[in-house]
């Protein structure tokens, strides 16, 4: 087989593995098993779901996303271990940004193909008008799986900032997503089931609800006073009188 034919065959080959088809910002864990569990939620990790306290073993819908921070990475960002799970024909994504009315978000996808075989990409959200396109984000260490309707992946994204400055920025308002796959490994309309309130990814316990403990007053109860202890107080009152008026005189 000369040069040329090899070249071929092998750009072929390339296109056909799985989780590379052109997305060389891509990589993919040697290891395919995925358990995602709430374990750990707001200790040492943040966790957003929908609906709340949904089943994570697939019997119920659901949609759920934990996040982890690293250490800072170069130039100005920090590494993000995401665990992500959802009941989907299509795809689920977990969405970040700085900015939900503005701007763009980035968007983290794992989905099933039409053969049931999982893939991955990353994409960006037009905020204002809700539109959908792939990117090049570098994102690491991919795990994914495909059980039915329910998909499950963990993956790293590294150096992500909500900002441009040199701070390590890690406050941003987070998405729960689902959408279609329209074609062979292609992204249809993205359809948010849940936004948060703007969170501080490194602070596992940003979207833990605080309660705050109630005082409680102790009541004071009067004493009763009876008919004897008043006429003697009557009585005394009366002897105190006479003693004044008898210094008086």
């Amino acid at each position: 087989m000369n040069r040329g034919l090899l070249f071929v065959v092998s750009m072929v080959m390339g296109c056909l593995a799985p989780g590379v088809s052109g997305n060389g910002h891509l990589s993919f864990a040697n290891n395919t098993e995925v358990h995602i569990t709430r374990t750990g939620c707001g200790l040492i990790k943040l966790c957003v779901e929908t609906p709340e306290q949904c089943d994570l073993t697939g019997k119920t819908s659901c949609l759920f996303a934990s996040i982890v921070t690293t250490a800072p990475s170069s130039p100005n960002g920090v590494d993000l271990l995401v665990e992500l799970l959802g009941d989907s024909s299509g795809y689920i994504a977990l969405g970040l940004t700085a900015n939900e009315t503005e701007g763009t978000s980035m968007v983290f996808i794992c989905a099933q193909n039409r053969n049931g075989s999982f893939f991955f990409r990353s994409a960006q959200r037009n905020n204002p008008n809700n539109t959908i396109s792939l990117t090049q984000r570098i994102v690491k260490n991919i795990t994914g799986s495909v059980n039915g309707t329910v998909i499950q992946c963990k993956f790293s994204v590294p150096a992500v900032n909500a900002t441009t400055r040199t701070s390590h920025v890690t406050t941003f308002t987070t998405f729960l997503a689902v959408g279609n796959v329209t074609n062979s490994m292609g992204i249809g309309d993205i359809n948010i089931r849940l936004t948060n309130k703007p969170l501080n990814l490194a602070d596992p316990t940003s979207n833990v609800a605080t309660t705050s403990v109630p005082t409680t007053s102790v009541p004071t109860t009067a004493v009763p006073t009876t008919a004897g202890s008043s006429a003697l107080a009557s009585q005394a009152v009366i002897v105190l009188l006479s003693v004044l008026m008898y210094r008086l005189s």
